[in-house]
Formats: structure tokens, C-alpha cells, sequence
């Protein structure tokens, strides 16, 4: 089977991809190894473990892709606050989407939820897509790729795109290099009610073994009780959290969010997943581009992964319907190069920005402590500054591509 354009892996990026791409007049083919099938929604079921902070630059992305109306249609939850403090010292700062006259700072939504929404624009739209696809062998065969599946298949393209994930076969197999190297921590991830509202905020502690997130969930019938939770700690101290029963661990988690949220009054079942930031040496080569995890994994501090790996599709995309409607060659490392210098440069601050948080946040010298302290007071205190920040979490400010922008 040929193609023009091979996208490996149909996760939340590399659907993304496809879609931007739909109306050019390639042939696409969207592979996964998964049934890529769509199972019924219900908005009082209990949350996914996996949630991701949608910015508004995601969301205009996902609506012009068609996928934002599906996912609404599910269950997102907005919120328009942010309160980040210190649990060692008395520095805090609060950010706000008012600030910059916008209605909300973004959304929490289940990764599923977005997968879902992003599956039932791929049904309508007039794409080539292979479920139950796992790749095998990857090999160069003159200037295409040729690509052998499990069940024996051999597909052919000239440009392949890598969108499977942190652990990327196509990586492996093309034999591209990447930095990495683990946090040495591990991240507990569950949903959980409070005994007080969320008030749409995202709340977030610094503690002495890594950072505590609350995110808010909306449910039909519980709008403001419901919280995702990502608690960053080391590999000891999550399996004692992991051993201990529910009770227990409801215990634990309000006495290390300081009862900010009143009683944590009961917990889904929870996951340990190990953290390890990951970025490759090149985004490109003749005929290829890594996006989305595949590329890059960060620390998920701030759930800037996705909108990460958004910004990646949406790029791509941009720069080879530029190269199209010039005559080039979409495979050629030239093309390929415009978008690795667009998006290598900002994958690259906002990884070292979160590693300069963690790093920061777990420094127990009291020279450090009272510098932490004092910028997030400082930053707190510095309006505009935090307009700023506000206006680049919003997608209002930056190097956006056309689908991103206001």
C-alpha cells in the first residue's frame, strides 16, 4: 500500500496532524496499534486518570480541526484561576484570566475525553485510517520508507511521521538520538472529592519531595467537589502512598495540600508513573519528523504536554501546505528544517523552564528557599509580569501557527 504522507501513532498529536492536513490533496495514511473505536460516553461516569490543561491556543486548534464540539459535548471542566505557593515558606502567586479580560485560563480535560472528540472528526473526514497497525521493520527503499507490519502488510511512503508516543517505535527503528534522563521521581495520578469547592481554580503546592497539583473536574451532578490530582514524589515515598488504603491515602494527600480544599473525602483507584524528560537531537531528517512525545516528554508540572505537541501538528502542518502550494519536495530536509526551527527552540525553553521549577522548588538551602520565596512574591506583586505569563498560557502572544491564532 502507498501513500504520500505515513503518521505513526493516532494519539491526541498525530490526529491532529492528520486532520490539519485533511482538505491538501495528499494521501494519508493514519496508523495505530490500537481499534481506534469509539465506546459510548457517559458524563456521570467516574474521571479518567490521565487529564491534560488545555490552553486556549489548543482549543482554537481543536475547534477549526472540527474536534472541540465533541469534546464539549462530553465533559471539560474550565478554570479561570491559578494559585501557586510554596509549602516550605510563605511565597505564593496568583494568576487569573480576568487579568487579561479572558473568560477562562483554559480547560482540564481526560485525555480520553479529547481522543474521543478528535476520533469522531477523523470518521467524518476522508482519510485512510489502519487500526490494529504495529509496526515491525522500518527501512529506507530508494527515497521512500518502507514500512512492515506485524500481520506482514508493507506500506511505502516518502515523508513518515513519527506520533507514537514517549516510547516512539519509529524513533527507535530510524535509529534517531535523544537526550535523556530521569527525574527520579514518580507522579501519583488520580481523581479525588473535596469537602469544599474547587471555585475553578488549579491549585498547586510545592512540597519538600516534589509538586502537589489539584485540578478541577466538573461533573454533571458535582460541578465544583471533584479534582484531578498529580503528586510528584520520590520512587520510596510513592510506594508507601500506593500500599496504603483509600482512607489513608486521603489522609496523606489533605495533610500535603495543607487542607486547602477541606477533607479529601474519597479517592478513584490511583497510578505511580514514573517521570523521565526525554527530547531528541533532531526533530527531522530527509523524509522524517518526530512530533508530540515522540520528540519531547516534560515534566508534567504545568500539563504542558499536549498543548506542546498541539503546536507541533499545527506547525507541521503550516509548513508543509506552504511547501505544497510552492512545488517542493515535502520529504526534503530543507522543508522538514523550517519546522524544527520553529517549535525545537520553544520545546526546549519550556522543558528548561519546568526542570528550573522542579530543581528550584526542591532546593533546601535557605539562600534558595528565601529566593523562591521572594520572587513568587515578587512575581505575585508584578501585574504586568503576570499579564505576560498570562497572555503566553492563553496562546495570545508568541510564535503561533494560523490554527492557533485568535
Amino acid at each position: 500500500m502507498r501513500a504520500d504522507l505515513i503518521i505513526v501513532g493516532a494519539g491526541m498529536v498525530g490526529s491532529a496532524l492528520a486532520l490539519a492536513l485533511q482538505h491538501s490533496g495528499l494521501q494519508i495514511l493514519l496508523l495505530d496499534g490500537g481499534p481506534l473505536s469509539l465506546k459510548p460516553f457517559a458524563q456521570d461516569a467516574a474521571f479518567e486518570p490521565r487529564v491534560s490543561a488545555l490552553s486556549a491556543a489548543s482549543q482554537r486548534i481543536l475547534e477549526r480541526l472540527g474536534a472541540w464540539d465533541g469534546i464539549a459535548a462530553r465533559r471539560t471542566s474550565p478554570y479561570a484561576e491559578m494559585q501557586v505557593w510554596d509549602g516550605s515558606g510563605t511565597g505564593q502567586v496568583h494568576f487569573s484570566a480576568a487579568s487579561v479580560h479572558a473568560e477562562v485560563l483554559g480547560h482540564i480535560v481526560e485525555n480520553r475525553v479529547v481522543q474521543d472528540g478528535l476520533l469522531d472528526a477523523l470518521y467524518e473526514a476522508d482519510l485512510g485510517l489502519l487500526p490494529g497497525a504495529r509496526l515491525e521493520q522500518l527501512r529506507r527503499s530508494g527515497d521512500d520508507w518502507l514500512l512492515t507490519l506485524s500481520d506482514g502488510r508493507e506500506l511505502r511512503a516518502p515523508l513518515l511521521i513519527a506520533a507514537d508516543g514517549a516510547n516512539s517505535a519509529v524513533r527507535r527503528l530510524a535509529g534517531c538520538a535523544t537526550r535523556e534522563w530521569d527525574y527520579l521521581h514518580h507522579a501519583i495520578v488520580t481523581s479525588v472529592r473535596c469537602s469544599k469547592p474547587h471555585q475553578q481554580t488549579a491549585w498547586q503546592r510545592f512540597t519538600d519531595d516534589g509538586p502537589l497539583a489539584f485540578l478541577p473536574l466538573a461533573k454533571r451532578d458535582d460541578a465544583e467537589h471533584w479534582c484531578s490530582i498529580v503528586w510528584s514524589t520520590t520512587p520510596a515515598e510513592a510506594t508507601r502512598l500506593m500500599a496504603l488504603d483509600d482512607a489513608a491515602f486521603c489522609r496523606e494527600l489533605g495533610k500535603a495540600f495543607e487542607w486547602r480544599l477541606g477533607e479529601v473525602l474519597e479517592s478513584d483507584p490511583r497510578h505511580s508513573i514514573p517521570l523521565r524528560q526525554r527530547h531528541a537531537k533532531r526533530y527531522v531528517e530527509p523524509g522524517l519528523a518526530l512530533i508530540g512525545d515522540a520528540a519531547h516528554t516534560i515534566h508534567p508540572l504545568a500539563g504542558q504536554g499536549v498543548n506542546l505537541g498541539f503546536l507541533d501538528a499545527a506547525v507541521l502542518a503550516e509548513v508543509l501546505l506552504h511547501a505544497l502550494e510552492r512545488g517542493e519536495n515535502l520529504a526534503d530536509i530543507k522543508v522538514l528544517g523550517r519546522f524544527e526551527r520553529r517549535r525545537m527552540p520553544h520545546n526546549l525553553a519550556m522543558m528548561a523552564a519546568m526542570e528550573g521549577f522542579e530543581r528550584l522548588f526542591q532546593a533546601d538551602p535557605l539562600p534558595l528557599r528565601w529566593l523562591r520565596n521572594s520572587g513568587l512574591n515578587l512575581v505575585d506583586g508584578a501585574s504586568q509580569a503576570k499579564a505576560l505569563f498570562v497572555r503566553q498560557a492563553l496562546g495570545l502572544s508568541g510564535d503561533l501557527p494560523e490554527l492557533a491564532r485568535l
